[in-house]
C-alpha cells in the first residue's frame, strides 16, 4: 500500500494520513458495492489496506449510502471535490496494473455512478 500512498501524496497534493484515510474509505466502500471476490484480490495485494479500512470503518457510518455516502465521507476527511475525483483516479489506475482491466472495469462497471468519477 505504500506505493501507493506515496502515489497520492505525489500526484493529488495530500499528506500521507489524508491519503491512507481515503484509501481505507474508498476500498471498503468498493468492497461494499462492488463484486467482492475482484476487490479482495485487490486488497490482497495490498499490505496494510485491510487496516487502513478498518480505521476508516471505525469513524462512523456514512449516513447515506452508495456513491454519495463515501463523497460525504470523504469530504468529512477533509478533501474537495477535485481531490476525490484525482484520489479516485489515481485508486482506479493502481488497481488496474495490479489486477487487470477486465477486473476493474467489471468494479466500476458495478457500482452506480462510479463510472463519472474514473
Amino acid at each position: 500500500m505504500d506505493e501507493l500512498l506515496n502515489r497520492l501524496v505525489a500526484n493529488v497534493g495530500i499528506d500521507r494520513g489524508l491519503a491512507e484515510k481515503s484509501v481505507g474509505i474508498i476500498l471498503a466502500f468498493l468492497l461494499k458495492e462492488g463484486p467482492s471476490d475482484k476487490v479482495q484480490s485487490f486488497i490482497t495485494l495490498m499490505p496494510g489496506a485491510e487496516t487502513a479500512m478498518q480505521a476508516a470503518a471505525n469513524e462512523g457510518g456514512m449516513g447515506m449510502g452508495g456513491i454519495m455516502g463515501v463523497g460525504t465521507k470523504l469530504m468529512a476527511a477533509g478533501l474537495g471535490m477535485d481531490q476525490m475525483q484525482a484520489v479516485t483516479r489515481e485508486i482506479i489506475a493502481y488497481a488496474r496494473e495490479k489486477v487487470g482491466e477486465d477486473a476493474v472495469g467489471e468494479i466500476v462497471g458495478s457500482i452506480p455512478g462510479l463510472g463519472q468519477f474514473v
